[in-house]
């Protein structure tokens, strides 16, 4: 074994997946993804069965509660379920560069190829630099056909702008290469902190669209004191502003 490349060391050969989908959790805007790929895989009690690693990563080890060292690593989780067999990525962290990113994504969409992976479905956030009370989840997609799929579950398409950075767009994009459905579901979000309430939104949607029951007890526990945080953050601000421009002799009136 070298490490000039990146390799899926796996814990044990596998039959192939029925009708299998891919769902990624890896750090990105809002941790979006990683909350809700850490929570399918604690709730659906997945079981790991391969580990990624790469020279794209930082060259660094954690070190563990026990006096131990692991590497930063990805890590392939699978649960078997009755309409769907869901292969869940999570990880520490993504490639750091741009060929990084592309090596490390083919190489997971080889695995996923030899699985029968039929579909790959990113999760990540899109940031609109606001709090709002409903958080909606945008989408995109490599076809018309999977397009149509998702909007009968409410998801929204057209409105998101902009680019997508990492394996949450190359993922899908690639995988269209090799006979696989893709798309990108985003929560929306403020940017700035880890927002639970858009994975809880995420997770939801997941559930239904997968036909697999998934309880969220535990992220609305997590959403509630989210928010009561960023409301008091986002209070503490305006008053702030409002004592400044009060000193200053401005009107304060535009604030809500």
């Amino acid at each position: 074994m070298t490490m000039k490349d990146t390799l899926i060391i796996e814990k044990k050969k596998l039959r192939k997946l029925k009708k299998g989908v891919l769902i990624t959790g890896l750090p990105g805007i809002g941790l979006i993804g990683q909350v809700v790929g850490r929570y399918l895989v604690e709730e659906l009690k997945a079981e790991k069965i391969a580990t990624l690693i790469s020279p794209h990563f930082p060259h660094q080890v954690f070190m563990t509660k026990k006096g131990g060292m692991r590497l930063i690593r990805n890590s392939f989780y699978l649960h078997r379920g009755r309409k769907h067999d869901l292969l869940i990525l999570v990880g520490d962290i993504q490639a750091m560069s741009s060929v990084g990113q592309y090596e490390v994504a083919g190489v997971i969409l080889d695995y996923c190829q030899k699985l029968g992976v039929r579909e790959i479905l990113t999760v990540g956030g899109y940031s609109t630099g606001k709090i709002t009370e409903q958080r909606r989840i945008f989408a995109v997609a490599t076809s018309d056909s999977v397009r149509s799929r998702l909007r009968k579950y409410g998801i929204i398409f057209g409105e998101a702008r902009g680019s997508i950075v990492g394996a949450a767009g190359l993922l899908p994009s690639l995988g269209r290469f090799k006979g696989m459905d893709g798309s990108c579901v985003m929560g929306e979000t403020h940017g700035g902190y880890v927002d639970t309430s858009s994975a809880r939104q995420i997770v939801l949607f997941l559930s239904k669209y997968l036909g697999m029951p998934v309880d969220v007890k535990k992220l609305d526990a997590q959403a509630k004191e989210s928010e009561k945080l960023m409301k008091k953050v986002e209070d503490d601000i305006k008053k702030n502003m409002q004592t400044q421009m009060v000193s200053a002799g401005q009107s304060v009136s535009y604030i809500r």
